[in-house]
């Protein structure tokens, strides 16, 4: 039954990814990465470290389908930064709601945010993107993985930690 339920909460989270990604693909990069973020951060928490991994990892090859994504060799560079944050709201934040402690939750979401900038930033902007991305385009889609990856992962946190007891009650409920 355990596996049953992770992998339905699994199935939503990446369902909804999706379907957000593709209804805000036209907002621009502040809101469908905000949402995105969300989506990574409610899977963490609901369907725990494992969950929130398989819909990280998934969702830059699906946004680079949808056509919202990096060039394609940059792709598992964001698949890692998904990662290093649903992680660390998995095992920090999660733990921090549910004790009740709300600021060491919100600070825990700012250094989970913190972690996948510099993810993207060490591996995707300093290492992969030079070494695959024409010089001229270079500047133009390193800016994209730098401080909006931040603000995106802040704010998709915060509604996270605001959105995320609600909906464990919900889930907790038996019929």
């Amino acid at each position: 039954m355990k596996k049953t339920v992770w992998i339905a909460r699994t199935a939503v989270c990446l369902a909804l990814l999706i379907a957000i990604q593709f209804l805000t693909k036209s907002l621009g990069q502040l809101v469908t990465g905000s949402c995105v973020n969300l989506v990574l951060a409610i899977a963490a928490l609901i369907g725990g470290v494992w969950s929130g991994v398989t819909v990280a990892v998934i969702s830059p090859f699906c946004a680079y389908l949808l056509g919202i994504g990096p060039a394609f060799p940059l792709v598992p560079c964001v698949s890692l930064g998904n990662a290093v944050y649903a992680v660390l709201f998995a095992l920090l934040v999660g733990g921090f709601l549910q004790k009740k402690e709300l600021p060491a939750a919100y600070g825990s979401m700012v250094l989970a945010a913190a972690a996948k900038f510099a993810a993207l930033y060490l591996v995707l902007v300093r290492l992969v993107a030079p070494a695959v991305i024409p010089a001229v385009k270079l500047s133009t889609v390193t800016a994209a993985f730098t401080w909006p990856q931040l603000l995106t992962a802040v704010i998709g946190g915060v509604l996270a930690c605001l959105i995320a007891p609600v909906l464990c009650r919900a889930l907790e409920k038996k019929n």
